[in-house]
């Protein structure tokens, strides 16, 4: 395990931060918002489609009431209309919130993945729609599962994703949460669990490591983007809380186009890593880098959609085969 991560760490050169940054926040949004971030993002019946976590309550307050998934459409994928009312809001007696979606297109339909709290614990759920204002839940895990996302193709005659269970025995009683891949005929019964990634194989992270964008297909293999933590003591507050001592970075790598259980290369260097006034500065939790969706566009760009700081959603860009190389350099 790699305790210590240094107190500085920069973002990979082939990454662009979008000059609109951030591209979404909460006065963008028209009914009760407060924190706009860790949303989902897919192009969609010609159309960018971002889904998006909502948090509010009173900001000057510091207090937040609770959270729901809106919805926002886009013809460039950088200006963006939201939707009048949430899409998605499960909260019932058992479940208290929904949030952080992930979208996937398959076979013409749209699937969001998302993370449930419930009176029992964290549950990961996949549903699908075809319009997003119905949704048909396919799946709820049991506790505590989440970050959640689909691979946009059956893989071997199986759906697949990659998920981070969060065990309360843990390894070593800490955070140590890593990267697991399951596979499923039916996208309803999930197993054929295996560890994909552990936290000891990020060099900058020492915490834990969960999936991130759901993975986008490649020449070289599934391109693939995770989230990574590191924890610092020394670290005081740094955001609304009294102590907040962690940092949010976001990593790359490639997974074997036919056996995605199989890591083929991964960048010893965080992609994104928080440098930027909005990702550093005023947010709710500062030094969070949450990516949530990528597009991969005709000319070889790609949308890197992140969550900065738990507050707004922003936009970085680079090109697809930067992102290969990378992961491939140092095989």
């Amino acid at each position: 395990m790699n305790e210590q991560i240094p107190a500085t760490l920069k973002s990979s050169p082939v990454i662009k931060r979008h000059t609109s940054n951030p591209i979404l926040s909460a006065k963008n949004v028209p009914y009760k918002a407060a924190l706009i971030f860790n949303a989902g993002i897919a192009k969609f019946n010609g159309k960018y489609v971002m889904v998006f976590r909502n948090d509010y309550g009173s900001i000057p307050e510091q207090r937040l009431d609770g959270t729901n998934i809106g919805i926002a459409f886009s013809n460039d994928g950088i200006s963006w209309d939201v939707a009048p009312k949430p899409c998605f809001d499960l909260a019932d007696g058992e479940i208290t919130r929904a949030y952080d979606p992930r979208l996937t297109v398959m076979d013409g339909r749209c699937y969001m993945c998302f993370a449930v709290d419930t009176n029992h614990g964290v549950r990961g759920g996949i549903a699908v729609t075809d319009d997003f204002e119905r949704f048909e839940i396919l799946s709820l895990s049991v506790p505590d599962n989440r970050n959640m996302v689909l691979f946009p193709e059956k893989i071997g005659g199986n759906y697949v994703r990659l998920e981070r269970p969060f065990p309360v025995y843990s390894r070593g009683g800490k955070d140590r949460f890593d990267i697991w891949i399951s596979a499923s005929p039916d996208l309803k019964y999930w197993g054929d669990s295996h560890l994909l990634l552990g936290v000891e194989h990020v060099p900058f992270a020492n915490d834990k490591i969960g999936p991130g964008a759901p993975p986008i297909k490649t020449k070289a293999g599934w391109l693939t983007m995770f989230h990574s933590v590191d924890i610092d003591s020394r670290r005081g507050k740094n955001g609304w809380e009294d102590s907040w001592k962690k940092r949010y970075c976001a990593g790359i790598m490639l997974l074997d186009l036919s056996d995605p259980s199989k890591v083929s290369g991964i960048s010893k260097q965080p992609l994104i890593a928080p440098e930027a006034d909005y990702e550093t500065k005023n947010g709710f939790r500062n030094d969070v880098i949450f990516p949530g969706g990528m597009v991969l566009e005709d000319s070889g760009e790609v949308k890197i959609y992140y969550g900065a700081a738990d507050t707004v959603e922003c936009l970085a860009t680079a090109h697809v085969d930067d992102l290969i190389a990378l992961c491939t350099k140092e095989r």
